[in-house]
């Protein structure tokens, strides 16, 4: 079956030596970027991977991955780095058609990555308390198409919770955590996942200590770190800079209500 373009569907577009550049696929020309003009209109109706010239370049449009919208997304709070939410994914348990609460909606880079995970059969439900970060992190997910697997809501779950339960996971991203350890409890299926990603030990110190006190088990505590290499030729070595502390996370497992 041949993978054809749509009219609405968000593009990446692709070239060596160029970072990617994504846009929605709409009729006419568009404005991207600065002073920057693309008519994509030719590509409505023509299989996923043609090129597209521009820019004195030559382009292929292709379906963005989700690295490629963690990178190209619009910022306005710090984000949660590849390295970080991929484990985040896998710890926290989030899976297709899975049910997922996420405080500290920030830019949105970590609802795409759940977003991503849950699928057109799961539900995301984010809260901040911030309406810019709220309005940034939805245009990034509507940017992404993933828009009807998200709600957003001005909330803060730390005084009112998220005002649901049957959730499968809770994952935050915000500066007390320890403050939500009982809505969570409330939130989480029997079973269900809590998790938080924290720049700060003491932070992290002060999680603990609310998840011991609590119906949360099995808690750990730990950060990834990040090393490239240098491959040329028979110059093979690790390279000098790397991407070291970014954040610590720490997870649990709700044995009791």
């Amino acid at each position: 079956m041949v993978d054809s373009w749509a009219e609405g569907d968000a593009v990446c577009l692709i070239a060596p030596r160029e970072a990617p550049r994504i846009v929605r696929l709409a009729r006419g020309p568009q404005r991207v970027g600065g002073d920057s003009v693309l008519d994509l209109t030719e590509q409505i109706g023509r299989p996923v991977g043609g090129e597209v010239p521009w820019l004195g370049a030559t382009y292929r449009a292709v379906r963005p991955s989700l690295s490629d919208l963690l990178t190209t997304l619009h910022r306005g709070a710090q984000i949660v780095t590849a390295k970080d939410a991929a484990q985040i994914l896998l710890l926290a348990g989030v899976a297709p058609g899975g049910r997922v609460a996420e405080a500290g909606s920030g830019s949105g880079a970590l609802t795409l990555v759940l977003a991503s995970a849950v699928g057109p059969g799961g539900h995301v439900l984010s809260c901040d308390r911030r309406p810019e970060f709220l309005e940034n992190a939805r245009s990034n997910v509507a940017r992404a198409g993933w828009g009807d697997r998200v709600e957003f809501r001005r909330r803060d779950v730390a005084l009112e919770g998220w005002g649901e339960d049957g959730f499968t996971s809770v994952v935050l991203d915000l500066a007390e955590p320890w403050q939500v350890v009982t809505h969570a409890e409330k939130a989480l299926v029997p079973g269900g996942i809590f998790l938080a990603y924290l720049p700060t030990i003491n932070q992290t110190a002060e999680l603990r200590g609310a998840l011991e006190r609590s119906a949360f088990a099995m808690a750990e505590t730990f950060e990834i770190l990040r090393r490239t290499w240098h491959i040329e030729g028979r110059s093979v070595r690790p390279d000098h800079r790397m991407v070291a502390h970014t954040g610590f996370i720490t997870h649990a497992r709700l044995l009791a209500a």
